[in-house]
């Protein structure tokens, strides 16, 4: 029998190489602010690439003579590409907010955080004015944009005090999901933690961290909030000890836990003295200093 020509090879396409990383991840990683909010200072023009004003979906390539600047000011590369990923664990009081500066001079999370050379803390989300707890810095823009993004789905756990008659029907349709200006939203969990009167303590987690969420939440069901503190992010959960206003900044086994959770390679350095003792905080001038932030506010609130 005559024998089968072999059917031809369809040769894979190669597909183009890109060359480079996105230029947000670039300066995202150079502490410079989120993906989201370097993307904005692209796209305003303020960020230029060996002199020429870069546009939004432009990849660079990292070398010794690359030139990046924001606003004129050259961004040191080199420093940034030995910086070693550090996390704070940081205890925000009530009265303070999640921005670098206020024009009216009110508190912000950034005031009494360490000084940093070459690098800036960045965020990890944001809590409102009235609002305490958890919050985390980082100096590895990569990592607090992967822990804030919602197709990570970390978890967010808060205790929650509210007012107003809470039933089973209520407790069911929060965890079902309700349908708010900005979409369906729901609590993962939802956890009684008793309460005298109308004034009842729940246990809430979430798996995204819109604004005023669970505020809202609470508020679709006619119930109102008086008091919300957030106690856990992922598995990190407010330490205890620390005080209002008072920070920790985080062991490399913790550290490597947040790279972990959101599929990053694991930090081989840290910069905390690991032959020292744990250190305490000096909780006498943390609350001294919350005190004076607390008066600066209701003289703000006064005029």
């Amino acid at each position: 029998m005559p024998m089968r020509k072999p059917k031809p090879v369809a040769m894979a396409e190669k597909k183009p190489t890109v060359a480079g990383e996105k230029l947000q991840k670039i300066l995202a990683n150079a502490g410079q602010g989120s993906r989201r909010e370097i993307e904005t200072i692209i796209t305003a023009g303020r960020v230029s690439v060996d002199g020429k004003i870069a546009t939004l979906g432009d990849r660079v390539t990292v070398h010794s003579g690359l030139k990046i600047r924001i606003d004129g000011n050259l961004i040191n590369l080199t420093a940034v590409q030995k910086e070693v990923c550090r996390v704070l664990m940081y205890y925000k009081p009530e009265g303070e907010l999640c921005t670098r500066s206020d024009p009216d001079g009110r508190a912000t999370v950034f005031d009494r955080l360490p000084r940093l050379s070459g690098s800036r803390w960045i965020s990890v989300g944001r809590l409102d004015i009235n609002t305490s707890g958890l919050l985390l810095f980082t100096t590895d823009g990569e990592l607090a944009n992967r822990l804030m993004h919602p197709s990570q789905e970390v978890e967010r756990e808060y205790s929650v005090r509210v007012f107003g008659e809470v039933d089973d029907a209520m407790i069911a349709r929060l965890r079902k999901g309700v349908q708010l200006e900005d979409g369906l939203a729901s609590f993962k969990n939802i956890k009684s933690m008793g309460g005298t009167g109308l004034n009842q303590w729940f246990d809430v987690t979430l798996m995204e961290g819109r604004n005023r969420e669970v505020r809202r939440l609470w508020e679709s069901q006619g119930i109102q909030v008086s008091r919300l503190i957030r106690i856990r992010y992922g598995n990190i959960k407010l330490m205890k000890s620390l005080p209002r206003g008072g920070w920790e900044e985080m062991d490399l086994v913790n550290v490597n836990y947040l790279r972990e959770l959101v599929g990053l390679p694991p930090e081989t350095e840290t910069k905390l003295d690991v032959t020292q003792t744990k250190r305490r905080a000096n909780t006498g001038k943390i609350r001294k200093a919350v005190k004076r932030y607390s008066d600066i506010n209701k003289r703000y609130k006064k005029s």
